[in-house]
Order: C-alpha cells, then structure tokens, then sequence
C-alpha cells in the first residue's frame, strides 16, 4: 500500500501489524532457520520488535546503511512510497531527531522542532 504525504501508523497498528507478519513468517519457516538481516540505522527497532513475535529458529545479520548487500526483503510490514521521509519508531528525521517517537509519520517535520520549546531550564 501506498501511503500520502501526512500519512502516520500509530503503535497499537504497528504492534498489530508485526504480530500477524512474525505469525506469517513463523508459519512459512516451519521450524527452518531463518536468516535476518538487519540495517542497524533504520530497521533496529522495527526488527528487534518483530524477533520477538517469530517463532522460528535464527540468526540475525546487522550491517550499517551504506552498506550495499546483495538481498531482498522476502517480507514487509508496510508498503509505503520510496520518496517520503518517514521519522518515528527508530527512524530518523534528516537531522537524525525523532527516532524515540512511537507512532510512525511521513511529510512531517514534527521531530525536527526544537524538544525543550517552551521549557524553562533548571538552575
């Protein structure tokens, strides 16, 4: 699926979407090992959640982005556009802010703005 500009997956839809693809992916494996590859600046936390939901013997491979490895993703969470800046749930607005956000947005600059607006700071 395609998603517009604006477009956010809130938690509960993430955490619902990893359990029906570990289920798939633990349904498919049929006890085979499974390799999973890992892009250590985007894909840690995604992958760290849905781990915990496959049943299936495996081994996980990280490799830093840049990096240009010779695979396919045999499975997606989300289909989204290849174009849009996505930012939350481990990943990173250009300036690498927002990861901590829960939800998952596009075509936003919301993790950009300044975290302590509007704080006053402490002696």
């Amino acid at each position: 699926m395609n998603e517009q500009k604006g477009a956010t997956y809130s938690a509960a839809r993430i955490a619902a979407r990893l359990a029906r693809l570990g289920k798939e992916i633990s349904r498919e494996c049929e006890g085979s090992r499974l390799d999973v590859v890992v892009t250590m600046d985007h894909g840690s936390v995604f992958a760290a959640d849905l781990i915990r939901q496959i049943d299936a013997p495996m081994v996980c491979h990280f490799f830093r982005d840049g990096t240009r490895p010779a695979f396919a993703p045999d499975y997606f969470g989300f289909r989204t556009a290849s174009n849009q800046v996505w930012v939350g749930y481990g990943l990173a607005a250009p300036k690498g802010m927002g990861r901590n956000h829960k939800r998952l947005s596009s075509g936003t600059n919301h993790a950009s703005r300044k975290s302590g607006k509007g704080r006053k700071k402490k002696a």
